[in-house]
C-alpha cells in the first residue's frame, strides 16, 4: 500500500481538478490498494495538517469543473523559509512533521513557480515530491506547455475578438491588458489568434513612438481603430534601462 499526499497551491486556474483527476485515476489503477490524503488550501493544509483521505469517488464528475476541489492559497515562498515569520512555526519543519505523521510516501503538488520553490525546497530536506506545472502564464521554466494556459488563452482571444465590432463602431483605441508580470505567451497567443493590431509583452520593450507610428499608419489606411493586447509587466525602453529598485 502507498499514502500519497495532494495538494494544490498558488493562483487559482482552469484544468486543476482535471489534472487532480488524472493523478487520482492513474494511481488507483496502478495501485488500487492507494490511500491518498488531500491537503486543504495548500500548503497551508500541509503545515496546518488539515486533510483527508479521499475515496475514487472524489473524483468522478469533476472533469469539467472549474477552481480546485481542494482549495487552493498563496504563501509566498519567503514566508516559507526559515526566518521569515518570527512569530509563527518553522513552516517547512510543520510540514516536514505532516508527511511523517501520515506516514506519506511522496506528495503530489500542483502550483506555479513559487509552488515549485517551497516543493524543491521540502525535496531538500528530504520529502519525496512530484510536482505538476500549473499557471496561466505558462512560465514555469523547463516547461513547454503548463495547465491553464491554453484555457486562458481561449478566454483572453474571445474578449479580443469581442471587442474589436465596438472599437470599430465607436472608432477608438481599446487597449486589453492581460495577465503576465514577467513572461508574455498569454498576450502573444491570445493578441495574434485575436487579431490584435498591438501586442506589447514584458520580453520585448517598447517604444511610445512606435505604438502611436503603428496606429497612425492603421488610419492612414482608412482603418479607424486599433486594439492592443498589452501584458502587464510590459514596459518602455526607458523604463527598461532602469534598475529594478528605481522602476518600482
Amino acid at each position: 500500500m502507498r499514502r500519497i499526499g495532494l495538494l494544490t497551491s498558488g493562483g487559482d486556474c482552469q484544468g486543476l481538478n482535471a489534472a487532480l483527476r488524472g493523478v487520482a485515476k492513474a494511481l488507483y489503477e496502478w495501485m488500487p490498494d492507494t490511500e491518498i490524503y488531500g491537503f486543504r488550501d495548500g500548503y497551508h493544509g500541509l503545515i496546518t495538517g488539515n486533510s483527508n483521505m479521499m475515496k475514487p469517488g472524489d473524483f468522478s464528475g469533476i472533469l469539467t469543473l472549474g477552481g480546485t476541489i481542494l482549495g487552493t492559497s498563496r504563501q509566498p515562498f519567503k514566508t516559507i523559509v526559515k526566518g521569515e515569520d518570527e512569530d509563527g512555526p518553522d513552516k517547512v519543519e510543520a510540514m516536514l512533521a505532516t508527511y511523517r505523521k501520515l506516514g506519506l510516501d511522496a506528495m503530489v503538488i500542483l502550483g506555479g513557480n513559487g509552488t515549485h520553490k517551497t516543493a524543491n525546497l521540502l525535496r531538500e530536506n528530504g520529502m519525496r515530491v512530484v510536482t505538476l506545472p500549473k499557471t496561466i502564464d505558462n512560465d514555469v521554466w523547463g516547461t513547454d506547455l503548463t495547465f491553464g494556459f491554453q484555457s486562458a488563452v481561449d478566454i483572453a482571444t474571445h474578449v479580443i475578438d469581442n471587442i474589436h465590432t465596438t472599437a470599430m463602431s465607436h472608432s477608438r483605441v481599446f487597449i486589453i491588458e492581460l495577465m503576465g508580470h514577467d513572461a508574455g505567451w498569454l498576450t502573444l497567443h491570445a493578441g495574434v489568434a485575436g487579431g490584435a493590431d498591438v501586442i506589447l509583452i514584458p520580453e520585448i520593450p517598447y517604444k511610445l513612438g512606435s505604438v502611436c507610428a503603428t496606429i497612425e499608419n492603421r488610419i492612414s489606411q482608412g482603418k479607424h481603430f486599433s486594439i492592443i493586447a498589452l501584458a502587464e509587466g510590459a514596459i518602455d525602453a526607458e523604463e527598461a534601462e532602469l534598475s529594478k529598485k528605481k522602476l518600482r
